[in-house]
């Protein structure tokens, strides 16, 4: 069923949904936006993003937080497309401290380095930490629009995190300076640590305001990535990827 002869906007919208669940279990995803005149609003993409996230929670998964992604001057640049935008967390795409990911379990594998914070029961952050955000680097339209990337999760394939992920409180890096990203230990970007101008709290802030518009809510215990002023890279098997603060590695992959 096409758009164009859907009688029911809402099940077309939920016939997407399925569609880009069954193309992300492929490693393929979001096939419907490499189809002539395929396009939806940001409206609708949101809409699909929470549908696909029913679907996997219903086959066993979890939601473990949220990403606010296409805000850094980096990452602005290389997409053409300013946003913010939110995206979902997935509890099983979190990774730890040095683990080994295959590069055959993603489509185009590339890596962020960026800051993440944890949310207590008060709603208030409680914990700060680096990580390596993961994403499946693919836009199959004629053109990169918000609308596909929110459609597609913010093309997020997850995060590895470090060991003291829970433990960290957000005075640690009160007076951190630079954030870097390496690959084989040749920087590949550096930069402050936050992406908003107001840190951590306007990052929270602005992501409690969003959800509210789509009847959602940051709960106890989200891990909350945060957004990087840094850029995006694809990485290849063989690779080693480190993000550190002020020159100490905090969190680090390989690619197999």
């Amino acid at each position: 069923m096409d758009r164009e002869t859907a009688t029911d906007p809402d099940r077309w919208l939920k016939g997407l949904a399925e569609r880009q669940w069954r193309d992300y279990q492929r490693i393929e995803p979001g096939t419907f936006f490499g189809e002539p005149g395929a396009s939806v609003t940001l409206a609708e993409a949101y809409d699909i993003q929470a549908e696909v996230a029913t679907l996997r929670c219903a086959e066993g998964d979890a939601v473990a937080g949220y990403k606010i992604g296409c805000i850094g001057p980096g990452v602005v640049k290389e997409f053409g497309m300013s946003g913010p935008i939110h995206a979902r967390v997935f509890r099983s795409e979190l990774r730890h401290f040095g683990v080994t990911l295959s590069h055959r379990a993603f489509a185009n594998l590339a890596i962020e380095g960026e800051m993440a914070i944890r949310v207590g029961a008060n709603g208030a952050i409680v914990a700060a930490f680096p990580v390596i955000e993961l994403h499946h680097l693919v836009f199959r339209g004629s053109r990169r629009t918000l609308a596909e990337l929110v459609a597609n999760n913010g093309i997020s394939a997850g995060a590895v995190i470090p060991h003291h992920h829970a433990g960290t409180p957000l005075s640690r890096w009160a007076d951190a300076r630079t954030l870097s990203v390496a690959v084989n230990g040749d920087v590949m970007d550096s930069g402050a640590l936050w992406a908003m101008e107001g840190g951590p709290d306007e990052a929270l802030e602005w992501l409690q305001k969003n959800l509210g518009r789509w009847q959602e809510a940051v709960g106890p215990g989200d891990l909350i990535l945060a957004g990087t002023p840094l850029g995006l890279y694809p990485v290849k098997p063989g690779d080693h990827v480190t993000v550190a603060v002020d020159g100490t590695t905090h969190v680090e992959c390989f690619i197999s």
